[in-house]
Order: structure tokens, then C-alpha cells, then sequence
């Protein structure tokens, strides 16, 4: 029986929009769905590989404006010629090598073919006299240069008479970067999928409840691919994306319907029907979940600020995936907890192991929760030993990060036996010069021979400069080559990049390169990173203000969930730079970290500690508001989502990992440092720092002053405050402004709100009003 034993109370709202019509909702999402595979298949062939440059940089510039009045200086394609034993100089080999390189220049969409056997550049001839190369460029977008490969390569690759042939450059690794990453998305969700199905099962125990989130997590997945596929029509998109489309659609989809099924059953598990259930979830849950949605967004959305495409890729994945795992979730999974009721409890796979099962529904998963309310009692009474020594240990782990270097993605990034990777040791390890490494030089405007020939000496006394080839003329236009001493995105190459630019020139000259275009994006990172990071803060603390109406509290949620991250930076540093366990993992460590790969993952990793922050702090402040116990409220709040958060954590760790099993190293990154930033947020931070912070805090922990509590009692995500906080409060804290009632609230805002009702429990606890 309901408990108030009125009967089943008529929804309102929104809770009578999503559940109107459960079958025709359903319906219609299956329609859709179908419709998202349609239009998001092939996605991944549209979109690109790169992205890391700045397009308003100087670089940037000067790498188009070759590419138009110089395309030979820019190849793209690099045929990787061997001679075995013999020279390359032998007859035979060079007149092979000759038929080669007039063969690619027969080929369509393959312009600026060159090699040693033509010009005897010394760079295009390996040091030991058995290899050498032969240079071309592929005109076209990404697309087009991929088409051109895919129909070349096997005319060129493999024996041909006294020499083989291996296909690289950066058209090459591109493209196998693509194929590759195609690939291993698809085995990490075949990795990830029956594990999530089997840890859901583990949590609920029901399997239909299990399946839920897990439909859910697919239906944002493929509604992703979409957007993202309309998205290529009008923009550069990156590949990469693809991969927090599959780790957040599954992961925030779990989560948020993990709150809402638990939830549910608990409504059910005392009494209500179906339809009233959905109502208090949503009212309660959904709003936690649409508000955890908001934070998860903010943090990804603050990468729109940075000029890479590379960046905002990720952007546009993640909050078009967070916003469809939120409102598929809060439209989708309520008619379908509708439809089944009490069935949701079906196929109860855990029974068989239950002891002293009367039959009756399973308890909700985390109702106990005793173990987590030992842990915040012991955390509360030993706090400044816990918030002393849980800082330290964090703080030591991201120590590591003081040591970052940061470079250019390269082809280190695919594995070791990847062709076009191979191409790439042989020229480094074995080649002089760093060819296809240099800085190139455009000159802009008329000059004379004498002054083309003085600047190229003032070039070559530069002290980073191993040799300056040029310059090429034409028209009003020239370029010059130069080769550094070192490698070829090393801090001298990166020092030289500024002394070319500083170099004095009768005409105008800009500089590009591989280390010139590292340079570049460091320079627009640093410059965009203030107003990103101002962006997330001041939205975080704003949004979690709204929610607790404490200045307090929204201070401590930024500088913990940062302080979370401090052992993912410390890996990625420790582990993927300096080339620990790379061996294990399977990788090429490069010695650099690529430059736009932390802020993505700082973006992405505090959005997901926000999403966990905010279900603790709701379902914390909900207690409080009704007891005015601080310590209680604390102890509470981990008693009743500590369970739930840590599973959530585990199952989104598991995605992560699933997808860190990729062969191309960023992706490795990106999957296994979220990984831990998650398990450290959820096991770590919420389980013994915020409790300890808070109990040091104490019920200062909840003030804000005058004006900024009757801006929340008006605007905050609250339905008011209950008579027993009331009592409690001081009369400064609560004579500012008369509780709003639900009733005079428009629709809009009951449906952001949160819930601060405390229900009654069959068992005479409070039961969770915030999922």
C-alpha cells in the first residue's frame, strides 16, 4: 500500500509527459535508434586524425601557403627504399629506385615526387648506404589522401627486383592510426559489454534491472554517432572522439540509471504502485541526475575555448553523449520502469546464494550500507589524521608531473609493428639530418640573390643548425630548409624555432615544422587554459551553490576533485613518458606527453569526480536539511550512495580500461588514467577525504551570508526547508526568507529542483530522496 494511504496520487508534470504513453515513448525511441544507426554509420571514416595544431598560428600559415606555391616541399608519403646488402648507389638498385619514384609520379592525386636517386640529398640516404628514400605528397582531405593510399600502396609495397619497398610518412600513419583505432573500439566494446552486463547483475541482481542501464548506455552511444556524423558535414571532426563516445555513453548512462532503477525499487520495496514510484524517483533521482548531467557538461564543454580540433572533438562527443545518457534516462527509463513495475525485479539471479530469502522483492542495492557508515565514522573521528595523510598520499602521486615534457603525436603512437611506425625508426634511428623533421622557412616578398644568400648565412650561424637547404624561388615567394642538430621536436629544435622567427629579414618570413607547430599549440594551450579553467570553476562552484546553498562547499568540491587527479597526471607522467611498464602495456613511450592529451583528460576526469561529488553532496545535504545534525548528515550521506557510487566507479573504470586496451598510445592514455582517476575520486576522495574535510569544517561547512541564502531560497535546487532544519538553524539562518512552496514553482523549475522530502523506509529509515 502507498504509504499514505491516499491511494495512487495522480502524476504531474513532467512525470506525466514521460509516462503518458510508455509504449508509444518507447516506440518512438526505437525509431529513433534505428533512424542514429542509419545516419552514424561510417562515421568514423569521416572524421580526422589530427587536430593538435592551432589554425591561427603562424605554423599553420605557413604549412598551407607551401602546401600551395611549394607542394614539394611538404611531402607526405615517404617510400622507404632497402638494398640489402649492397648500396644503394649500386646500378641495379638505383635503376629500380629510378622506375619507382617515375611510377609515383605517374599516379593520380600524387603531385612533388622526388628522391635520393634524383637530387642526391645526402638526408634522403640512410648513413650506412642501404636504405633511401623516395618523397611525394597526396593532394586531397583526409578522405581523399586515404583513398589515394589504400589504391597505391599495393603497387609500391613489398619486393620489387634488388629492393623493398615500405610505405610510411604522415599520410601513412594516419591512416593506419584511423583503421586502428576502428578496430579497437570495436573489441573494447565487445571487452566491455558482457563485463558491465555481469557487474550490473552483481548490483542488482535482477536481470531486467540490469539490462536497463545497459540499454540506455547504447541508445546515447549510437544517438552520438549521429550527431557526430552531421557534425563532419560542417566541421573537422577527431577520430579519437569516438572513444569517450563509447566510455561516457556507457559509463554516465550506467550511472545515472543506476540511481533511477535503485531508486525505484525502493519505492516499490514500500509500498507505492508503479506509476507513483516514477513519480517520487523522479522528483528525487531525476533531478540529482539532470543536475550531475549539468557538471559533466560544463567541465566538457570548457574545451570548445581551445582553437585544436582535436579538442573540441571531444567537446562535441561528450556533451551530446551526456545529454542524451540524461535524457534518455529521465524520458526513456521511466516508461519502461511503467511497463514493467514490479516485473523490474525478474530473473533474480542472486537468489540461489541468498540465505533466508522469504520470497519477498530484493533489497535495493547499497539499503544497508552499514560497512560505509563505519567507514565515516571512523574517517570523522580520526578526521585530521585522514585529511592530513590522504592530501599527502595524493600530492605525492602527482609529484611525478613536475617532470612532464611535452611533444607531438607522432607515429610512436601506433604499435611497434606498424608499418608506417617502422618507416619512421628507420629514418630516425638511421638517417641523417632528420629529414622530414626540419623547419621550414617561407620567405614572403621581392629580394634579390644577395639578400636571399645573407639571411641563409645568418640562418646556418645559428647555433642549433646542422645545415640550411635553399633557397627554392618562385614568383614572390621562397622557402628555405633547416635541419637542427638534434632531434626533431627537442628543446633545442624548440629553442631554434624562436631564434629562426627572431632572425632579421628584408621580407616577411614565418616558420613551420614539426617543432614550430609544437611550439605553436603550447602557446594557444597556455594562452586558452585561464579562461577554461575559469570556466569550469566558476560554473561549478555556481551550479553546486544552487544545490547546497553553501559558499563552503562548492570551494571544497573544486579543490578536492582537482586534488583527485593528482595520481592520473603522476602516471601519465610516471608510466606513458618515462616508459615505465611500457612493456606490459604494450607501447612505444615517445619521451613526451602530446600536449592538448592533459587538459582533455583534466576536463573529462573532473567532470566524472563532479558527477559522483554531486550525488554525495545531494543525498548529504538532504539529511541535514531534515536533521540539522552535521556529523549525522555526513555519516549518512556515505551510508546511503557510498555502495553505489563505488559501483558506478567500478563499472565506469571497467569501460575505461576496455578502451585503454587500445593499440594506439593516446588512446591507451586517455582510457587507463581516467581509469584511475575515477577509482581514486569514488575510493579515496569521497570515501575518506570529503569526510574528513567536512567533519573539520563542521556546520560552518553550510554557511553563506544573508544575501546569498535568500538568493537560494528563492533560486536554489531545493523544495524548501523542512520545520526540523528549521528549528535547528539559528534565526539569522533562517528568518532571511520564508520557504518557497512546490506549488507556486513552475514546471520547468520542479523538475530541475531537488528534492529535500525524507520518505519513511519499510524498516523505519530514511529512504534515499536524491537516488
Amino acid at each position: 500500500m502507498p504509504r499514505d494511504g491516499a491511494g495512487p496520487r495522480r502524476p504531474e508534470g513532467w512525470t506525466r509527459f514521460v509516462t503518458a504513453r510508455p509504449r508509444l515513448s518507447l516506440l518512438v525511441a526505437l525509431v529513433l535508434t534505428a533512424l542514429a544507426v542509419v545516419v552514424g554509420s561510417g562515421v568514423a571514416d569521416r572524421m580526422g586524425s589530427g587536430g593538435w595544431e592551432d589554425p591561427a598560428a603562424e605554423s599553420t600559415y605557413a604549412t598551407k601557403a607551401l602546401e600551395r606555391e611549394f607542394p614539394a616541399s611538404q611531402p607526405n608519403l615517404l617510400l622507404l627504399v632497402g638494398s640489402g646488402r649492397v648500396s644503394v648507389d649500386d646500378p641495379a638498385v638505383a635503376a629500380e629506385a629510378r622506375r619507382l619514384t617515375s611510377r609515383l609520379a605517374g599516379e593520380k592525386g600524387v603531385i612533388g615526387v622526388g628522391s635520393y636517386w634524383q637530387s642526391g640529398t645526402p638526408s634522403l640516404r640512410a648513413k650506412d648506404g642501404h636504405e633511401a628514400l623516395i618523397a611525394a605528397r597526396i593532394t586531397g582531405d583526409e578522405k581523399a589522401m586515404g583513398e589515394t593510399l589504400d589504391r597505391i600502396t599495393p603497387a609500391f609495397r613489398g619486393t620489387h627486383g634488388p629492393v623493398t619497398v615500405k610505405v610510411g610518412g604522415p599520410v601513412a600513419v594516419r591512416h593506419e592510426m584511423q583503421t586502428i583505432i576502428k578496430e579497437d573500439l570495436t573489441r573494447a566494446e565487445l571487452i566491455a559489454l558482457p563485463i558491465t552486463l555481469v557487474l550490473l547483475v552483481m548490483v542488482f541482481g535482477s536481470a531486467v534491472a540490469a539490462l536497463l542501464p545497459l540499454g540506455i548506455g547504447i541508445v546515447s552511444i549510437l544517438g552520438t554517432n549521429a550527431v557526430l556524423r552531421g557534425l563532419t558535414e560542417f566541421t573537422d571532426v577527431s577520430v579519437f572522439a569516438l572513444n569517450l563516445t563509447t566510455a561516457l555513453g556507457l559509463g554516465l548512462a550506467i550511472d545515472y540509471a543506476l540511481f533511477i532503477v535503485r531508486r525505484f525499487r525502493e519505492e516499490l520495496a514500500t509500498g507505492a504502485d508503479p506509476l507513483t514510484a516514477v513519480g517520487t524517483t523522479l522528483r528525487t533521482a531525476g533531478r540529482t541526475v539532470l543536475f550531475s548531467a549539468l557538471t559533466v557538461a560544463v567541465s566538457l564543454a570548457a574545451m570548445l575555448v581551445f582553437p585544436q580540433y582535436f579538442l573540441r572533438s571531444f567537446a562535441y562527443a561528450g556533451i551530446a553523449v551526456v545529454l542524451l545518457a540524461a535524457a534518455a534516462a529521465l524520458i526513456l527509463l521511466p516508461a519502461a520502469l511503467v511497463l514493467l513495475g514490479r516485473r523490474v525485479d525478474a530473473l533474480d539471479l542472486r537468489r540461489a546464494f541468498r540465505r533466508g530469502d522469504r520470497g519477498g522483492a530484493p533489497r535495493p542495492s547499497g539499503a544497508d550500507g552499514t560497512a560505509w557508515a563505519r567507514t565515516a565514522t571512523l574517517v570523522m573521528r580520526r578526521a585530521p589524521l585522514f585529511a592530513v595523510a590522504t592530501t599527502v598520499v595524493l600530492i605525492v602521486l602527482g609529484l611525478p608531473f613536475l617532470g612532464v615534457k611535452f611533444g607531438t603525436a607522432d607515429d610512436r603512437q601506433l604499435p611497434s609493428s606498424a608499418e608506417s611506425h617502422v618507416v619512421q625508426q628507420h629514418i630516425r634511428d638511421g638517417f641523417p639530418g632528420s629529414p622530414g623533421g626540419g623547419l621550414e622557412v617561407l620567405a614572403e616578398g621581392r629580394a634579390t640573390t644577395a639578400q636571399y644568400a645573407a639571411y641563409k648565412q645568418r640562418i646556418a650561424a645559428l647555433p642549433e643548425v646542422a645545415q640550411v637547404q635553399g633557397p627554392l624561388v618562385q614568383g614572390d615567394a621562397a622557402y628555405f630548409t633547416v635541419l637542427p642538430r638534434g632531434e626533431a621536436v627537442d628543446d633545442p629544435a624548440q629553442r631554434l624555432v624562436g631564434d629562426l622567427r627572431a632572425v632579421r629579414a628584408p621580407f616577411e618570413t614565418k616558420v613551420t615544422g614539426t617543432a614550430a607547430v609544437l611550439v605553436d599549440s603550447k602557446h594557444a594551450i597556455s594562452r586558452h587554459l585561464p579562461w577554461a579553467a575559469a570556466f569550469i570553476v566558476v560554473v561549478t562552484l555556481l551550479l553546486v551553490f544552487l544545490l547546497t546553498g553553501s559558499v563552503v562547499i562548492p570551494l571544497q568540491a573544486v579543490l578536492l576533485n582537482a586534488l583527485s587527479l593528482t595520481a592520473m597526471f603522476g602516471a601519465v607522467v610516471w608510466v606513458f613518458q618515462d616508459g615505465h611498464l611500457s612493456g606490459l602495456l604494450g607501447f612505444t613511450s615517445p619521451g613526451s606527453i602530446e600536449t592538448t592529451l592533459p587538459v582533455l583528460m583534466f576536463c573529462v576526469a573532473f567532470g566524472l569526480s563532479m558527477d559522483y561529488g554531486v550525488f554525495l553532496l545531494s543525498r548529504i545535504k538532504e539529511e541535514y536539511d531534515t536533521t540539522g545534525d552535521h556529523r549525522e548528515a555526513v555519516r549518512h550521506g556515505l551510508q546511503r550512495t557510498g555502495g553505489l557510487i563505488t559501483a558506478a566507479a567500478v563499472i565506469l573504470a571497467v569501460v575505461m580500461v576496455a578502451i585503454g586496451t587500445s593499440r594506439v598510445t593516446n588512446t591507451k592514455m586517455l582510457g587507463l588514467g581516467i581509469a584511475l582517476a575515477v577509482v581514486m575520486d569514488a575510493m579515496v576522495v569521497r570515501s575518506l577525504l570529503v569526510p574528513a574535510i567536512m567533519r573539520l569544517t563542521g556546520r560552518a561547512t553550510w554557511w553563506a551570508p544573508a544575501p546569498l541564502r535568500r538568493f537560494h531560497a528563492r533560486f536554489g535546487l531545493s523544495e524548501g526547508e523542512p520545520a526540523s532544519r528549521a528549528a535547528t538553524e539559528p534565526a539569522s539562518a533562517t528568518s532571511a526568507e520564508p520557504a518557497a512552496e512546490p506549488a507556486a514553482e513552475p514546471a520547468s523549475a520542479t523538475s530541475a529542483g531537488a528534492s529535500s522530502r525524507v520518505e519513511s523506509g519499510r524498516d523505519g529509515e530514511s529512504v534515499e530522496a536524491r537516488g
